[in-house]
C-alpha cells in the first residue's frame, strides 16, 4: 500500500508533466494561447484529457500524438521538421546566406579599382605592388567630414 507522501509525489509529477504538455499545444479555439493559458471549454476538456492519459500511463511523445491525430498538426506550437516544413523552417538561413552573399560581392566590387585595372591592360604588363598602392593613394578621395547635427549646431563658427 501506498503512503500519502507517495501518492502526494505522483500527484505533484502528474500535474508537472500536464502543465509541461499544455503549455505546448495550442487551444483549437483561441488560436492564439496555450491550453494551459485558455479557459475556453475545449482547452479545459484538454487539460483533462492529458492528465487522464498521464495517470493511464502514456508517455509524452504519445500524447503529443494522439493530440496530433485527432486536432491536425497545427494543434502543437512546434510542428514537426518533414519535407512541407522544410521550406519554413530553413528559409532564414538561406535569407541570410544570400545577404552575406550580396554583402561580400558588394565589398568585392569596391576593392577593385577600374583605373588600376585598365593601366595593367594599357601597358600590357601588370603593375608592381608599389605601382598600384601609389596609384591607389592617389586616386583615392579623402573620406568625407560627416558632422552630427549636434556638431553643426554647436560649432557654427568653426
Amino acid at each position: 500500500m501506498e503512503s500519502e507522501e507517495d501518492q502526494v509525489k505522483k500527484a505533484r509529477i502528474v500535474e508537472a508533466r500536464a502543465r509541461n504538455i499544455s503549455h505546448n499545444v495550442r487551444c483549437t479555439e483561441c488560436g492564439s494561447q496555450s491550453i494551459e493559458d485558455s479557459q475556453a471549454d475545449i482547452a479545459i476538456l484538454l487539460r483533462k484529457l492529458i492528465r487522464d492519459e498521464i495517470r493511464a500511463g502514456k508517455s509524452d511523445k504519445e500524447i503529443y500524438k494522439k493530440l496530433e491525430e485527432d486536432f491536425g498538426e497545427t494543434v502543437l506550437y512546434a510542428p514537426p521538421f518533414d519535407i512541407q516544413t522544410a521550406a519554413i523552417w530553413l528559409s532564414p538561413f538561406v535569407v541570410a546566406g544570400a545577404a552575406a552573399g550580396v554583402w561580400a560581392y558588394q565589398r568585392r566590387r569596391q576593392k577593385t579599382n577600374v583605373y588600376v585595372m585598365t593601366l595593367d591592360l594599357v601597358r600590357g604588363v601588370p603593375l608592381t605592388v608599389k605601382e598600384k598602392q601609389t596609384i591607389l593613394h592617389l586616386l583615392t578621395p579623402p573620406p568625407a567630414q560627416r558632422r552630427w547635427w549636434w556638431q553643426q549646431l554647436f560649432n557654427r563658427g568653426t
